[in-house]
């Protein structure tokens, strides 16, 4: 073990950075006790040892309006970022996804001469395939969880890890559905339906009301049907109350879970769900699912031109075929997803076989993902 003060700069820009973050700083500090830490962090990497120049919180925007709106005040907080740091000259610099914000930073150190690596990498396999060539210029590494990326990076001729998902260390490879069925208080022999509408507010205006008509559907099919859909925010809580107080949506059996959203996707019997990262937890948590997404006719004709992959949905791109329905834009209707739904609801055999290929999923996803970035981040120090 090297006798050298170590110092490691590291910059994320959302919670889900900040989670990763303070398991790479906890993972390193196992091996390196002496190591310091120094960026821009949440309150778990501050927790972990981290200390954060900036509030974490003016970093978390998202839209582009919004992005616009603080764009001075993000280029500003870029640019300081980048002088403190040349001048203290970190042993390295990890850039934990928020690749708009991290790559800049990481080019400008890495031309200082500082190491830089970029935790999580950009979806570059579904579209921008070509922003491979230019982050293979602006850091020495990229450290991938999912396996087909690595490959991508190491043809335009730099250097990538695939170091797992960290979702897949932290559920249990066996999902216990009457175990979470008692934790939520639901009965054992009910028909239970999980409908995850999106964390983001923009997108529970477009797949709310739509889910829980579906729902409506599924309950005059299944009249003792009870539904549970698990929220991430308080914005989020409050803008599903919305609709679930419309009269449209009073009577619906449906109850709002703080969080716990693998609890509620490992108790229900099929989940609905907005297309993004919610669809490989619940992927991870061995249930079936139907996968949505619906957004302005016009952004989907620009986006659809951009997309490189047959698929939307993380588990059918990862297992490399439509393993569970996606029924987007036009089809995302409350009569198609409510048949999609009760479609796995009436086949039990259908829901062994998919358990079987989430079961594989899981274990190619499953690395000792926090030990394998702190070896990386340690090797690239100097």
């Amino acid at each position: 073990m090297s006798t050298q003060s170590l110092t490691i700069a590291l910059c994320a820009g959302e919670a889900s950075g900040d989670l990763l973050g303070a398991h790479l700083i906890e993972a390193i500090k196992a091996q390196r006790p002496d190591a310091k830490f120094i960026g821009i962090g949440g309150p778990r990497m501050i927790a972990a040892g981290c200390e954060s120049l900036f509030d974490q919180e003016r970093l978390a925007v998202r839209g582009y309006v919004e992005v616009i709106k603080r764009l001075p005040e993000i280029l500003k907080i870029r640019r300081e970022l980048v002088e403190k740091l040349k001048q203290i000259r970190p042993n390295v610099f990890i850039g934990i996804d928020a690749p708009d914000f991290n790559l800049g930073v990481a080019e400008q150190l890495k031309a200082a001469r500082i190491p830089t690596l970029h935790y999580v990498s950009p979806s570059v396999w579904a579209w921008k395939r070509e922003r491979v060539n230019k982050i293979v210029k602006q850091v020495n590494q990229v450290l991938c969880l999912f396996p087909m990326e690595a490959p991508l990076y190491q043809a335009a001729g730099g250097r990538a890890l695939f170091i797992g998902h960290p979702l897949a260390q932290t559920l249990p490879m066996i999902a216990d559905k009457a175990a979470a069925r008692e934790r939520l208080k639901l009965d054992t022999d009910i028909p239970v339906f999980a409908i995850l509408a999106g964390s983001r507010v923009s997108e529970i205006d477009y797949m709310a009301p739509i889910f829980f008509r579906t729902a409506q559907l599924i309950l005059r099919e299944l009249p003792n049907a009870q539904f549970i859909s698990p929220y991430a925010t308080a914005a989020s809580r409050e803008r599903l109350q919305h609709y679930l107080s419309q009269p449209e949506f009073e009577k619906l059996p449906i109850r709002l879970q703080a969080a716990k959203a693998d609890l509620a996707c490992t108790a229900a019997d099929v989940v609905l769900v907005t297309s993004g990262t919610a669809t490989l937890e619940v992927a991870l948590c061995k249930r079936p699912m139907v996968i949505s997404y619906k957004i302005s006719p016009l952004t989907y004709f620009l986006v659809k031109r951009k997309i490189q992959v047959a698929h939307v949905g993380l588990p059918n791109i990862l297992l490399g075929k439509e393993v569970v329905p996606e029924l987007l834009q036009h089809d995302a209707t409350p009569e198609k997803l409510a048949a999609a739904m009760l479609d796995w609801y009436r086949q039990p055999e259908k829901i062994a076989q998919v358990e079987q290929e989430f079961a594989a999923l899981h274990e190619m996803l499953k690395l000792d993902t926090d030990k394998l970035a702190a070896d990386a981040v340690l090797a690239e120090a100097r």
